[in-house]
């Protein structure tokens, strides 16, 4: 029996009726519970991750404007007093072992955790599974649209200003520094940050269905240690964190012009996973099967076990 956090708009039963009010744009047979299927999944998910690929690096690169763009933000930060990434860069930078362990999290960190809260929303909380990927794909497919608008020379290409590249002067294996991966990525792809967007899913969806307060507080500190980390590695200025943070601010609320229903609550006819499971109803045997049971030889054992249930009864 599964227990959560999650809060339920209703129970399912045979007085149980659709919701009143707003019930998303989509037809309610669109949005009717049903389990989520793990090979329809795999394949949702490999598509979409696939036309991801393909539209950030076939958006064009734009280095001029991505430097211009990458410019005005240093400046505006600047004149927000929001300069302090340079130092946390540096100071990084100064440490190997902390440069070291902040370019794998941030190389490896963002596909591993997203896809592992994933497969454990599917397994453990499969009523509100539907409703927390249609959040991850719509910030996605925002960023994407931010990625073709507004080209961004990150803080580590950005020239004239002295951001350290820990991701090259350390070598991290797989990082968008290295030349053959940086050869087919599109490298002003920063705004809005998707390493803070998809953190910010992770820790939301942890925190809403885990049942444990420390696993849920340390969902909280996840994006938050993601914005060291990306800042910390040259990778993004602060005011893409805060893009990656609206992104999904809006993806939440395209899922409830949707849906009706807000990404972490159920369809009102999911079973209730957080209530006990319904007692097995007792069967009575036919008068059939009473007459023919009391036409067969009784058995010692049978017997004993009349006995038994009389004397019980009485």
């Amino acid at each position: 029996m599964l227990t959560s956090p999650v809060r339920r708009r209703g129970s399912l039963g045979a007085a149980d009726s659709a919701p009143s009010g707003f019930t998303g744009i989509f037809p309610h047979w669109l949005l009717r519970w049903r389990r989520p299927v793990w090979w329809q999944e795999l394949g949702i998910i490999a598509i979409g991750y696939w036309l991801y690929s393909l539209g950030r690096n076939a958006i064009p690169q734009q280095a001029a404007i991505a430097t211009r763009h990458g410019e005005s933000v240093q400046r505006l930060q600047d004149r927000l007093h929001l300069n302090f990434e340079l130092s946390i860069n540096h100071w990084v930078a100064a440490h190997e072992w902390v440069a070291q362990v902040m370019d794998y999290y941030y190389a490896t960190l963002h596909f591993v955790v997203t896809i592992g809260v994933m497969v454990w929303l599917f397994v453990r909380r499969p009523h509100i599974y539907r409703g927390a990927r249609t959040v991850l794909f719509t910030t996605t497919l925002i960023a994407l649209a931010g990625f073709a608008l507004y080209p961004l020379a990150p803080p580590r290409l950005l020239p004239g200003v002295s951001y350290i590249d820990t991701l090259l002067k350390f070598h991290t294996w797989g990082s968008l520094a290295d030349p053959d991966v940086a050869a087919h990525s599109n490298q002003y792809a920063a705004m809005p940050s998707l390493h803070i967007g998809w953190a910010l899913w992770c820790g939301i969806s942890i925190f809403m269905c885990a049942q444990r307060l420390w696993i849920r507080i340390l969902a909280l500190v996840y994006p938050l240690f993601t914005l060291t980390v990306i800042i910390g590695t040259a990778n993004h200025y602060l005011i893409d964190a805060v893009g990656g943070a609206v992104t999904i601010a809006l993806a939440v609320g395209i899922q409830w012009l949707l849906s009706g229903h807000g990404a972490y609550t159920p369809p009102f006819d999911a079973p209730d996973f957080a209530m006990p499971d319904p007692p097995l109803p007792v069967l009575r045997p036919s008068r059939r099967a009473l007459r023919r049971r009391a036409a067969e030889p009784r058995t010692p054992d049978d017997l004993a076990t009349d006995a038994t249930t009389q004397s019980s009864g009485a």
